[in-house]
């Protein structure tokens, strides 16, 4: 009985030294920064429905919390609001500019003691320039700038991988953003 604990000390240490050593080595032989496979700039304009601008909104409210109602974004940092959208994407920043894509998806306020939303969403594409999809996803703490995960693709994105950072380019109100939209690609097939 006390030969085999000696023996189970003795491998289990040995294991243990073994797998401290290669972390160690992976440490010291550590890859340079990648560098991005595709980078594209593009801007996605949010109109959010209000009650009297239904020919033009994009996005309307589909949930709101008991003292919220689905035309006008809840007090207290917007705290239980659910939006969905249909943003037209352009190449500048300029709403009127002819789309290259729909950005799809949801947005939601997800803290009551501070301005911040979660997104999924995606940027579908159909014109010469690109074909497919790219997939977003991720908690936006609604800073002037900042970055959320690409966690797939379809088409010419086909599995991409890597980081949109999101910059606040205009706000009018409640009813009116636009953002400027990063996409630094490290995985492209």
């Amino acid at each position: 009985m006390g030969a085999t604990r000696v023996t189970e000390t003795l491998v289990l240490s040995l294991l243990l030294l073994l797998s401290g050593s290669s972390a160690t080595q992976r440490k010291k032989t550590r890859a340079a920064p990648r560098m991005p496979c595709k980078q594209m700039v593009f801007y996605f304009h949010d109109i959010l429905y209000n009650g009297e601008n239904a020919k033009n909104a994009t996005s309307a409210i589909v949930g709101a919390p008991a003292w919220g109602n689905r035309t006008i974004l809840a007090g207290q940092n917007h705290f239980g609001n659910v939006v969905v959208f249909d943003d037209p994407i352009t190449l500048d920043n300029n709403l009127l500019s002819i789309p290259v894509g729909r950005a799809q998806g949801f947005y939601l306020y997800d803290r009551k003691d501070y301005f911040t939303a979660w997104l999924g969403f995606s940027f579908f594409f159909n014109s010469t320039l690109h074909r497919g999809s790219i997939t977003f996803a991720g908690a936006d703490p609604l800073n002037k700038t900042r970055d959320i995960s690409v966690i797939g693709g379809t088409g010419d994105f086909f599995m991409a991988r890597g980081i949109a950072t999101l910059m606040t380019e205009a706000v009018e109100g409640d009813v009116y953003f636009r953002l400027q939209v990063y996409i630094k690609l490290f995985e492209c097939w």
